[in-house]
């Protein structure tokens, strides 16, 4: 019962104190899971947000979801599942019910606009991490191919993970 809490609230805080998309939470989950919980190993780590990302649904979400399973079975993810979303419930519903309130407050928008280059710095630091933890120049080179083809072409990102298994698959064989 004891670890069922310590998920929940873990990921309670996490999705209470954490603002911006889900890539924002990855850096925190990560400091959460494996430096201060030690639920995970770094490698992991990578390895479940590898697997988080191509599952459907939001990142940050899957990401409790794995973490809570391996950690706890069943009842973990739903504890993490639970402490993730409860915050952003409430929050939504608050916003929901009082936004005609504040909406045009200049102080609430200017929060807003400081906390931008900060959800901008979390999303960073994840992926930073990642490419340093790449090995080889043909996944540097297929990482920067990736990041081309996805943000100027418009192709599906599920379509180059599918080809990325492959040749890794195929690599994995040789």
């Amino acid at each position: 019962m004891k670890l069922l809490l310590q998920l929940f609230w873990t990921f309670f805080k996490i999705g209470a104190l954490t603002f911006g998309s889900g890539y924002a939470m990855i850096s925190i989950i990560e400091n959460e899971v494996v430096d201060r919980r030690h639920w995970f190993e770094r490698e992991d780590f990578y390895n479940q947000f590898t697997l988080a990302q191509s599952a459907p649904g939001p990142i940050a979400l899957n990401t409790a979801v794995f973490t809570g399973y391996r950690v706890r079975g069943f009842w973990g993810a739903a504890a993490s599942v639970l402490g993730m979303v409860i915050p952003s419930f409430v929050i939504i519903l608050l916003i929901a019910v009082y936004l005609h309130s504040f909406r045009d407050n200049s102080y609430v928008n200017a929060a807003f606009n400081g906390m931008r280059p900060c959800v901008v710095a979390l999303i960073a630091v994840p992926c930073v991490r990642l490419i340093l933890r790449l090995k080889g120049v043909w996944q540097i080179l297929m990482a920067a191919a990736s990041l081309a083809l996805i943000a100027f072409t418009g192709v599906s990102p599920i379509l180059l993970l599918a080809i990325g298994a492959a040749i890794g698959l195929m690599l994995a064989r040789s």
